[in-house]
């Protein structure tokens, strides 16, 4: 350790937060004469009270030691510096959960919020990076060995770019597919086509596309799942009803199909009958095993309850 230079920062830092010796004593559980002694390089502090005499002045372990080290605001701060520089999400982790404790004790200044709301720009941007990295990596697998993965690694992929702006240059680039296509194109693709109308709320041309995708697959079962919700979005409950029961006939894969219906019921005011259809969701989920998403159907459930008269 560089004593000296310890030294000048714990008075240099001691000094830019404007408190007294008495006054970082009682912050550390020390005595006055103890933090002299260190300002005066007479003595060091033990190696465990590092960490608080670092965030006290806003600063990491290691700045206690370096020349020219700046005290920061606060240790969040000094996190937040870190993870800039870094990228690394641990240092996010970090960063954030030390400004959630500053939070809960109401001690956000200016200058925290909008260094708060920086942190999560920037893992925005990386997350963004990393989720077209990887759906590009599941979209390069065999889409007939696991086509249920495959297909929705490629529907968050279109809802990833709708919430990035690029909307209609994937409406375009899926058009392109079955306009292109030199055989009848996969029912995936249709699938995906008519997905990406829905997330655009173009409702009308997405019922076209189903109507067309469905004199050629007659048989699909999430053909009809997506014809239902083209028709349940236009108010059409009566032909959404019946896609969603040709759709349970053919098969259904996480109780989608009872999901779409659930909502539908509930949209028309038909509380009973959504709640009916919940519970039934969770009853499915908890024989197969899945505790935490019954949980999820069942507190669902009670909103819906709340609404029956």
């Amino acid at each position: 350790m560089n004593q000296l230079v310890f030294a000048e920062n714990m008075k240099k830092f001691r000094q830019a937060k404007k408190y007294t010796q008495e006054q970082v004593a009682e912050k550390l559980c020390v005595n006055a004469q103890t933090v002299s002694r260190w300002e005066c390089a007479a003595t060091l502090p033990d190696v465990l009270l590092l960490p608080e005499i670092a965030k006290l002045y806003g600063v990491m372990v290691d700045d206690l030691f370096k020349k020219q080290s700046v005290a920061y605001e606060n240790y969040a701060q000094r996190l937040a510096s870190v993870y800039e520089l870094s990228e690394d999400p641990e240092d996010f982790l970090r960063c954030r959960l030390e400004y959630q404790k500053m939070m809960k004790n109401g001690e956000l200044s200016l200058n925290d919020k909008w260094n708060y709301a920086a942190i999560h720009h920037q893992m925005m941007y990386r997350c963004k990076e990393e989720a077209l990295k990887w759906y590009d990596a599941a979209l390069a697998c065999d889409a007939d060995k696991e086509a249920h993965a495959y297909r929705r690694a490629a529907s968050m992929k279109q809802s990833l770019l709708f919430y990035l702006g690029q909307g209609e240059a994937v409406i375009k680039e899926q058009q392109a597919k079955i306009d292109g296509a030199k055989t009848p194109p996969d029912a995936r693709e249709w699938i995906l086509l008519i997905d990406a109308y829905l997330m655009a709320n173009r409702h009308a041309e997405a019922y076209e596309v189903y109507r067309r995708a469905i004199e050629l697959y007659s048989d699909h079962w999430e053909l009809y799942l997506l014809g239902g919700d083209c028709c349940g979005e236009m108010e059409r409950y009566d032909e959404a009803f019946a896609c969603f029961e040709k759709a349970e006939q053919l098969g259904d894969e996480w109780c989608s199909v009872k999901h779409l219906m659930a909502y539908y019921y509930e949209k028309q005011g038909k509380y009973q009958k959504a709640y009916d259809t919940i519970m039934e969701i969770a009853g499915i989920y908890r024989k197969d095993g899945f505790d935490i998403e019954s949980d999820m159907e069942l507190e669902r459930a009670k909103e819906i309850k709340e609404k029956i008269k």
